[in-house]
């Protein structure tokens, strides 16, 4: 390589600190979502000056600005992403993109500005979720990738419930100028870290270059993933000549698959029940989201601030069993998870309708049952990444030539961002119509026959056919 050795090229791509930045990135983009949320209505009121009877829709206009920019944009971003030499180029184009979404949000005084921010704010939360996701796997593996992400939805998770409490306090105390001060302040930090740092294969490449050796550094393991021990046996290499077979991809496939490469192992129901597991778990945070504040209003006649705290009991839960989970996963494998983690959830939603109007017992009550649903969150975050991980990992071994160099991992995780970002948007949508029309409790019933959908699914499909129906 030309050049000098970058100064601190053993911390910046450190492993720990890779995660560290991918981590910032995708909790920014949570916190500043979740930061103007609460006074989206009051920029409308004080600064466009929207009649009062509009504001709603304006509201939902701008949030849905976000999440429709979100779905339409992550797969151009995942086919960029592997096309491109360096996952750390669109990375920090996607944090560019925030910081104008922010500043136009900041100053902006008409619907149209306010709009092209959000949509803005999508674009960057499709390239950091996309390319985040993908830097993830190129540095930690496969075998380490569940309790990675794990850790990493915990932390985050901590960011998306508390910044709009966070957002609706600071705008009471300090005024817009609080709660930019804040965003602002926390992109920097996010912009100096993916400024920082260094790839994996590119350090790998400094490596080679001071030890004069070669090491492939793109290609990933499939190790792992699903629970497998690895151990060697003679009948290993018959057994994975066969397998590999199965996800051969036949020649002469149409302009458009070569393109998108990803769009061929969408065929296989293993990755389709896996973004099942990303949409469901992204519904059930949305449902929470949505239904949360207004149940608490009804039941105990919370503020914003009361309700906003009932998030703690929902959120560290997740916060400090996600890494638990996500090493059972990568221990285990993800069928055990998804099973138990959705079957759980299921009994857990239905006692939800035990909620009722009252004191202190009551509270306390709710709040020992979104704790017990913040468990089974923390037990379902990790599966459905590491599940298609795998699955993808499989093709792309079997088939180097037709996924190329950096294989289809951001193209995969741009369609799992869709997918979860489309969960976000339908999941209030459909919570806010089913609690008007049938009621809290018998919502969440319906949630809970979603959940038990799921984990018939995932008994069949997740981590392969199981022997009793392989047999047959």
């Amino acid at each position: 390589m030309a050049g000098s050795k970058p100064i601190g090229l053993a911390w910046r791509s450190n492993t720990l600190f890779i995660v560290s930045t991918v981590g910032i990135g995708l909790f920014t983009d949570l916190f500043l979502y979740g930061l103007v949320v609460p006074i989206l209505p009051f920029i409308l009121r004080d600064r466009v000056s929207l009649p009062e009877d509009q504001i709603q829709t304006y509201v939902s206009a701008l949030l849905a600005a976000y999440a429709g920019a979100s779905v339409l944009f992550s797969p151009p971003a995942g086919v960029i992403a592997d096309k491109t030499p360096s996952r750390q180029a669109p990375f920090l184009v996607g944090l560019v993109a925030l910081l104008a979404a922010t500043l136009m949000l900041f100053l902006g005084q008409s619907i149209p500005v306010l709009i092209l921010a959000r949509v803005l704010q999508g674009v960057s939360g499709a390239v950091v979720w996309t390319i985040g996701l993908a830097l993830l796997l190129d540095t930690v593996g496969p075998a380490n990738l569940g309790k990675t992400v794990g850790s990493i939805f915990g932390f985050i998770s901590i960011g998306e419930l508390a910044a709009p409490v966070l957002g609706g306090v600071v705008y009471k105390k300090a005024g817009y100028p609080g709660v930019f001060g804040i965003g602002f302040a926390i992109l920097a930090i996010d912009f100096i870290m993916r400024l920082l740092l260094i790839e994996k294969k590119t350090a790998a490449k400094w490596k080679q270059q001071d030890d004069g050796t070669e090491n492939d550094t793109n290609r990933q393991d499939d190790g792992t993933a699903t629970g497998e021990d690895g151990d060697d046996n003679e009948e290993e290499p018959l057994l994975r000549k066969k397998e590999e077979d199965n996800y051969k991809v036949p020649d002469g496939q149409s302009k458009v698959v070569r393109s998108f490469p990803i769009l061929y192992v969408l065929k296989d129901p293993r990755l389709l029940v896996a973004l099942l597991l990303a949409f469901n778990q992204a519904t059930l945070l949305a449902t929470y989201d949505a239904t949360i504040p207004t149940e608490a209003e009804e039941l105990f006649g919370f503020d914003s601030l009361k309700s906003g705290l009932l998030f703690i009991a929902l959120g560290l839960p997740y916060l400090l069993l996600g890494p638990v989970a996500g090493w059972l996963v990568d221990r285990y494998g993800p069928k055990p998870a998804a099973v138990l983690g959705f079957g759980y959830l299921v009994p857990v939603l239905i006692l939800l309708r035990l909620a009722r109007p009252g004191g202190t017992p009551e509270i306390v009550l709710f709040c020992a049952l979104l704790s017990l649903c913040g468990l089974g969150l923390a037990v379902i975050g990790s599966p459905s990444i590491v599940e298609a991980s795998y699955v993808v990992s499989q093709y792309d071994n079997a088939n180097p030539e037709f996924f190329g160099e950096q294989g289809p991992y951001a193209q995969l995780y741009g369609i799992n961002s869709m997918v979860f970002s489309f969960g976000l948007t339908v999941g209030p949508l459909i919570s806010g119509l089913l609690r008007d029309r049938i009621g809290y409790g018998n919502m969440n019933a319906v949630v809970a026959g979603l959940c038990l959908i799921t984990t018939v699914l995932s008994v069949i499909y997740v981590g392969g056919k199981p022997n009793f129906l392989r047999r047959k």
